[in-house]
């Protein structure tokens, strides 16, 4: 499919996909570089819609490192759990060492 015909929630998943096993992201900078810096709420949206696409949604948090999407995720903490088995620490909702795992698509991409 070209990227031209992709809508948003495609393009959302196609910047998801990239995201490196152990590193995470924010939903704000995946919209910053989709052009729509605006809308990172439509790319929580994109992510909570994302079951069966095999896209790594578990690698996106908010702008603070908070696994703020988690209850999306089946069970009460496979959220978590999924970035614990990439090596990523996570207390109390936090991702830990956040600034060193954070993946930027504008700068990496």
């Amino acid at each position: 499919m070209k990227p031209e015909t992709l809508n948003f929630f495609d393009k959302v998943y196609e910047v998801a996909k990239l995201i490196p096993y152990g590193r995470v992201t924010s939903y704000g900078a995946i919209a910053k570089y989709l052009g729509a810096a605006r809308s990172a709420r439509m790319v929580g949206y994109a992510m909570n819609g994302s079951s069966g696409k095999d896209v790594p949604a578990h690698r996106v948090v908010n702008r603070k490192g908070l696994l703020t999407g988690k209850h999306h995720f089946d069970g009460t903490n496979l959220m978590q759990q999924l970035l614990e088995s990439e090596g990523v620490k996570v207390i109390d909702n936090q991702i830990q060492d956040f600034e060193k795992l954070y993946w930027d698509p504008f700068r990496e991409l």
